[in-house]
């Protein structure tokens, strides 16, 4: 298990609001390890695990991008029928009720990826919001964004 920080950032529903975000990481040679994106109207929340999030969220701040920062979890599986609800069983057992979760497998990879939060009372084995990133192949801030 590796401890890890999930940004969150708010913002406007339309074409470049997310190409934003990741052209500033880019070029600040932040790397994305996950991104997941939704939209609800005319706003949107883009979730972002980064391998530096210090140097992430420097870039964020200089961009004037507002985000939310959440503490995390990070875990492996291996990409196999069965093996990611074997594992979220474990948590339900612990009785950890999750407020999301996104997962994802390349075809013919032997690891798969799943990133989950919960609230803080139900993070299991730690203080932390947990996110879990089964597989991989290779306090809270507030901040704005309005996309491009």
């Amino acid at each position: 298990m590796a401890k890890t920080k999930v940004l969150t950032i708010t913002v406007q529903n339309q074409p470049g609001a997310v190409a934003e975000i990741t052209r500033a990481l880019g070029s600040a040679k932040v790397n994305i390890l996950a991104l997941l994106g939704t939209a609800q109207g005319a706003a949107g929340t883009v979730h972002l695990v980064v391998e530096d999030a210090k140097r992430a969220k420097k870039v964020l701040d200089e961009a004037k991008l507002v985000y939310q920062e959440t503490g995390a979890e990070q875990h492996e599986l291996a990409n196999k029928p069965g093996a990611l609800a074997q594992h979220l069983e474990k948590l339900a057992a612990k009785g950890v009720n999750l407020s999301s979760i996104h997962a994802m497998a390349v075809k013919g990879k032997r690891k798969a990826a799943v990133v989950y939060t919960c609230s803080r009372d139900q993070a299991p084995e730690s203080p932390l919001f947990p996110v879990l990133t089964i597989g991989s192949t290779s306090p809270n801030s507030q901040r704005r964004i309005t996309g491009s």
